[in-house]
């Protein structure tokens, strides 16, 4: 009788063979498993008293003196804590190619701000400052441009109430800014106190909340206003100015988006007018894709005091 053994074969099997069969086997299971989801993309918006002008044409005020140098430099390092991987500013997308070209030369060593007609403004005091310091590439520009004056409404039932909150955000804010150009309040503080939410709530409040309650009045003639919404219904005055603030706001809103994406940033620095803090900082909060970071968590300030005064107005009755 022929053994068995005659008839088996030793068939040596690659070990790139086996490992091959493996994850072929495996496959199912890995394209099943979830990856790990991306959190929401954090947002923080700052609120800018545009800088190039505070100048008054005296030594204090000027952003370009040393001390205000300084100043800056301590904001810039404060911001550069929140480690954003993209900075967006006040400029139009169509300006975006000259923006690349001066952060080039800016970058390159090849451009002094002082050269620039705008250059003791905060897109470049900070913003292009700021990108360099980081290693980011040019901010982006998110602005939708338009002009309403705070002045345009001006008559109706109710604009007591409107010019209350305008005159306490107005005498607030003004003596700030004298503080500052006589150098008697730091631009840190200064721009730390613009950004605490007692300040923020004001100027949200007097632009996007408080002129609904005026009706039944009319534009003033000498007003500025560069939007065209349609036909203004008088009997709703207040609410009309507060759609010709939304409507800009909303496009920001919708640049800073889009902007996002093309970069695929995750911690985004968005630097504008302080009156625009409190409306984008809403839009953000109520997308779950996004978190808002305020700004306040990284401008601390020891000048508090000098907002904390600010009252609730009383509920109209």
């Amino acid at each position: 009788m022929l053994s068995t053994s005659l008839f088996r074969l030793t068939i040596p099997v690659p070990l790139s063979a086996l490992i091959i069969l493996l994850l072929s086997l495996l496959k199912p299971l890995l394209s099943n498993a979830q990856a790990p989801k991306a959190g929401p993309v954090e947002v923080m918006v700052v609120g800018f008293d545009h800088l190039n002008q505070l100048y008054n044409k005296q030594p204090e005020s000027d952003i370009f003196s040393p001390k205000k140098q300084a100043e800056l430099a301590r904001l810039r390092a404060q911001l550069a804590r929140f480690r954003p991987d993209a900075i967006m500013l006040e400029a139009e997308p169509r300006e975006q190619p000259r923006l690349d070209s001066l952060y080039e030369r800016y970058r390159a060593g090849q451009l002094a701000f002082a050269a620039l007609p705008e250059g003791r403004g905060e897109r470049y005091q900070v913003g292009f400052v700021l990108a360099r310091q980081l290693g980011l590439p040019a901010p982006r520009g998110i602005d939708y441009y338009a002009a309403t004056s705070q002045s345009l409404l001006a008559t109706g039932h109710n604009i007591s109430y409107f010019q209350r909150d305008l005159k306490l955000l107005q005498t607030t804010a003004r003596p700030l800014r004298r503080m500052v150009q006589h150098d008697s309040l730091s631009l840190y503080d200064y721009l730390a106190l613009a950004n605490q939410p007692a300040l923020i709530a004001l100027s949200h409040r007097a632009m996007f909340n408080t002129p609904a309650l005026v009706t039944s009045g009319t534009f003033a003639a000498t007003g500025t206003n560069t939007q065209d919404l349609g036909q203004v219904d008088t009997a709703y005055i207040g609410a009309h100015y507060i759609t010709l603030f939304y409507n800009r706001n909303l496009k920001i809103y919708a640049n800073i988006l889009r902007a996002q994406q093309q970069a695929q940033a995750r911690r985004v620095l968005v630097m504008m007018g302080q009156n625009h803090v409190g409306v984008l900082e809403e839009l953000f909060a109520a997308n779950p894709n996004y978190q808002v970071v305020h700004a306040a968590n990284y401008l601390k300030t020891k000048s508090s005091h000098l907002i904390k005064a600010l009252p609730l107005p009383p509920a109209p009755r």
